[in-house]
């Protein structure tokens, strides 16, 4: 199998957690289309990302079925990984900005691929939700403290391809940041966190830690 790295991104605040990523930073090595897609399949990660010119920070995401124009969780690693100040996406140029612990790219909401954002009255009623049958992106998600800006979130992508929930989703942040008009300091999955903000220029903020696997 093509030599690819494991990292976590999104970790929490004592490094545990963060949803897996697998980067593949010979982009070259696997240059067609369906073959990447092959490999994504495989690795079985929600996202892989190919690195096609590590110096311009150009990448290309697939997950284990579909390619994506942009996602979160995989500039956010490719970013840490690299050290780069921007990445080229299918989408357009990211902005990164290595902030600390935090590294957070920047982008326009309507990068983020349709999500369905579904507001529960309670941290405790996000916690105790089962996993629904595929169909719907679902990014489930409560305030913990409405006043700090503080999120109880949960993802299920629904697309049936082994994923049922996702650890850690840069793209919901994204649109639930747009959404409430304000940053935020989210946690989602098991104990991954997520730090986002809003730009002089209407773009969002997403970022958090990352490290390598294990």
């Amino acid at each position: 199998m093509t030599h690819h790295e494991v990292l976590h991104v999104f970790c929490g605040p004592d490094g545990a957690h963060g949803n897996a990523l697998g980067v593949v930073r010979d982009g070259a090595a696997v240059p067609a289309r369906a073959d990447r897609q092959e490999l994504a399949r495989r690795l079985g990660f929600s996202e892989t990302v190919f690195v096609d010119d590590p110096a311009r920070g150009v990448i290309d995401i697939y997950t284990p079925t579909l390619r994506l124009p942009f996602a979160g969780h995989p500039c956010v690693g490719t970013a840490w990984l690299l050290g780069t100040d921007r990445l080229v996406t299918a989408a357009g140029v990211v902005g990164v900005r290595h902030d600390g612990p935090f590294t957070r790219i920047a982008a326009p909401a309507d990068w983020a691929p349709p999500r369905t954002l579904r507001r529960y009255p309670t941290a405790a009623e996000v916690d105790g939700l089962a996993v629904p049958p595929p169909g719907e992106w679902i990014y489930a998600w409560a305030w913990q403290d409405e006043a700090a800006g503080t999120v109880r979130a949960r993802a299920f992508p629904g697309r049936g391809d082994g994923i049922d929930e996702d650890e850690a989703t840069g793209a919901a942040a994204l649109l639930l940041t747009a959404e409430l008009g304000r940053g935020l300091t989210i946690t989602q999955g098991r104990g991954s966190q997520l730090v986002t903000g809003l730009t002089d220029d209407g773009l969002i903020e997403v970022g958090g830690r990352v490290r390598r696997a294990d």
